[in-house]
């Protein structure tokens, strides 16, 4: 029986938290207060956070160069403001990304969705060992819940 439980971990502004499990990686981090853009095929949401709330990225792969990739892709978002982009359920590209990203307060994978395609930021594409991890920005630091430990590498590292 899989034993799935509730984790708060720590984590400071300038920080990135990654969970690797078997076939993919989560990268977390703290959004701050700010406005971001999420473009759409036929329209432009503005999306407003809050010191605690979060930027989730989701990579399908779990090499070094995934890692790398998902920091980056965090980074683009965060600090230079490139904007979320959400494709059409039935976009070519869909199949194409390998990394995913949403924002707000909280989210919760799914590995049934199409990658890229949820405007709504609270829910986000991933791999199976974290379908149903919800992941949720508390005041320093960030909650986990209904997430297998044994079988997910916790690690954190400068953004």
């Amino acid at each position: 029986m899989l034993e799935r439980s509730t984790e708060i971990i720590e984590i400071d502004f300038d920080e990135i938290l990654y969970l690797r499990g078997e076939h993919g990686v989560i990268g977390i981090v703290k959004a701050g207060t700010g406005q971001w853009f999420i473009e759409t095929d036929d329209s432009e949401i503005v999306l407003f956070t809050d010191e605690d709330d979060l930027f989730v990225a989701s990579g399908f792969g779990t090499d070094e160069q995934m890692i790398e990739g998902v920091r980056c892709m965090l980074y683009l978002v965060r600090e230079i403001g490139s904007p979320l982009i959400a494709l059409p359920r039935n976009h070519p590209a869909s199949g194409r990304l390998r990394i995913v990203v949403s924002a707000g307060e909280r989210t919760t994978i799914d590995c049934k969705i199409k990658p890229g395609t949820h405007p709504e930021q609270d829910v986000l594409c991933g791999m199976e060992e974290f379908d149903g991890m919800r992941i949720t920005g508390v005041r320093g630091g960030v909650q986990l819940q209904n997430i297998d430990l044994g079988k997910i590498d916790i690690r954190r590292s400068r953004i």
